[in-house]
C-alpha cells in the first residue's frame, strides 16, 4: 500500500462580484418569432390583470385577519378598554362585509 501523502490545505480567495449588465436582460425563445408591439401590449395587459387581482385578493385576506383580531379584543372581556371593544364590535361587520364585497368584485372580472 503507498503511503498516503499529505495535502495541504488549497487557499480560498474572494472573488469580486461580477458588474452587472447595463439595460434589461430578457431570455429568448430562439424558436419563436419575437413579438409584436400589439403581443407584447396584449400580454403585460394581461400581466397586470392578475398582479391586480393578486393584491385585491391580498387586501381581502388583510381586511379578514382585522377582522377576527377585532372579534378578540371585542370578545375579550374587562381586559379590554370598553371603548375598544365597542369599536371592535362596528369593525367587525364591516370589515366582514367590505371583504365578501372585494372578494365578489374579484370573481366578476
Amino acid at each position: 500500500m503507498p503511503p498516503q501523502s499529505k495535502r495541504t490545505p488549497h487557499h480560498l480567495t474572494i472573488v469580486p462580484d461580477l458588474p452587472h449588465p447595463v439595460g434589461d436582460s430578457e431570455v429568448y425563445n430562439l424558436m419563436r418569432r419575437p413579438e409584436t408591439n400589439a403581443e407584447r401590449i396584449k400580454r403585460l395587459q394581461q400581466e397586470a390583470r392578475l398582479l391586480a387581482r393578486e393584491q385585491v385578493d391580498a387586501l381581502e385576506t388583510a381586511l379578514l385577519a382585522v377582522a377576527r383580531q377585532a372579534e378578540e379584543i371585542a370578545n375579550g372581556g374587562d381586559a379590554y378598554p370598553v371603548g375598544a371593544r365597542e369599536l371592535c364590535r362596528s369593525l367587525i361587520e364591516d370589515l366582514n362585509a367590505r371583504a365578501m364585497t372585494l372578494g365578489a368584485i374579484s370573481q366578476r372580472v
